[in-house]
């Protein structure tokens, strides 16, 4: 019997090879020419197989996107930082777009409650060369925002991505 999911507020069917495939998917995948195949081969599918079912929930809407994770240090990205940008309501949209527009921001999104009941927006910023500092002093004046913190990392506890399903799936509902 396939598994629930809920999405959007209702609930989607999933069977325990869509579930399988979504497990293998939010880890890494095998770095060959074929890699479907790989992981197909660990499911006893073939790669055929593999992508029809990632194609169904693409379609499906249950699988957004499909991309490969950058480790910035090790591409040689040697600083990095969050910075937290104080944007009034009305600007927050032409804002975050600016932000946005800078190479060296990964990612720029609104959040709520304020940070520290003012800070609204929080961009990711990685750099080579460049200090961090001097990069953000260009885009507030880009976006006209001079109120920001700048909030470097101390020290890395955990660093990974979600898992929403756990590998090596097996038995009644795809529980271990």
């Amino acid at each position: 019997m396939p598994d629930l999911l809920e999405k959007g507020g209702e609930e989607v069917s999933l069977t325990l090879e869509e579930k399988e495939i979504l497990a293998a998917l939010q880890d890494d995948i095998p770095l060959t020419s074929r890699p479907f195949a790989a992981l197909g081969k660990n499911l006893s599918l073939s790669d055929d197989e593999v992508i029809r079912i990632i194609r169904r929930l693409a379609e499906r809407g249950i699988l957004r996107k499909f991309g490969a994770i950058l480790r910035h240090s090790q591409a040689g990205f040697t600083q990095n930082a969050m910075v937290v940008w104080a944007v009034p309501e009305h600007r927050v949209e032409s804002a975050g777009a600016i932000l946005a527009s800078f190479p060296e921001v990964s990612h720029c999104y609104e959040r709520t409650p304020p940070f520290e009941g003012r800070y609204n927006v929080f961009t990711m910023v990685h750099q080579k060369r460049m200090p961090i500092p001097d990069s953000v002093r260009k885009m507030a004046e880009a976006a006209d925002l001079p109120d920001y913190q700048i909030l470097t990392s101390e020290t890395e506890y955990k660093k990974s991505s979600m898992a929403y399903f756990s590998t090596g799936l097996s038995g009644k509902d795809g529980e271990k």
